[in-house]
């Protein structure tokens, strides 16, 4: 049975799920289910319970629904849940605590971003992202995926990780050093 559409944002059907209409929460995983799959597909590597993962974000978005603030993004706030859920997995996969303890992520950068260049910069990341993607540790992974896989800007980036934008830029810019060193001599002299 296919869900009514309607023309409401994000936030909008949000909030009539916090008043009561449970059924609006179909619209929102009408709207991010796809999202969600390729942001936790890019994030395992195509297991085989993502579907069940994904699922777990939608339940714990549900519940706390009312912890929502219908100000902010939507989106945001749902990928940051995908995130937590993600990284716990992995902290259960890894039967090692993963630490994501950035230096940077204390110390205040300027955001530095030429429009032009990066929309070309983007183009050529996304076509060789995956080639070296599983050979990146998770906190450069997921900046990568967040970035160019899903376009969020970097304020979106920063509330979902919860760092500053500054920091996003830097721990981006590491990532695309890191990912240089990984990948295949072609890619690389594509990627320069």
């Amino acid at each position: 049975m296919e869900r009514e559409k309607t023309n409401l944002t994000d936030e909008q059907l949000a909030m009539l799920v916090q008043k009561g209409d449970k059924e609006k929460f179909g619209q929102l995983i009408d709207r991010y289910d796809q999202k969600l799959t390729r942001y936790c597909k890019k994030f395992f590597f195509n297991e085989h319970n993502i579907e069940d993962m994904v699922q777990e974000v939608f339940l714990k978005a549900y519940q706390n629904i009312l912890s929502f603030h219908t100000d902010q993004k939507f989106s945001s706030w749902i990928y940051r849940i995908a995130h937590n859920s993600f990284v716990n997995a992995l902290r259960k996969k890894l039967r090692n605590p993963l630490y994501f303890f950035d230096f940077d992520s204390f110390i205040s950068h300027p955001v530095y971003e030429d429009q032009t260049k990066n929309e070309i910069d983007r183009k050529e990341m996304r076509e060789i992202l995956d080639k070296g993607l599983k050979r990146l540790k998770p906190s450069y992974r997921e900046i990568l995926i967040l970035f160019y896989v899903e376009d969020l800007e970097y304020k979106e980036i920063g509330d979902i990780l919860h760092i500053p934008m500054g920091t996003v830029g830097i721990r981006l810019s590491r990532a695309k050093a890191q990912l240089k060193k990984v990948l295949p001599t072609n890619a690389r002299s594509h990627y320069e």
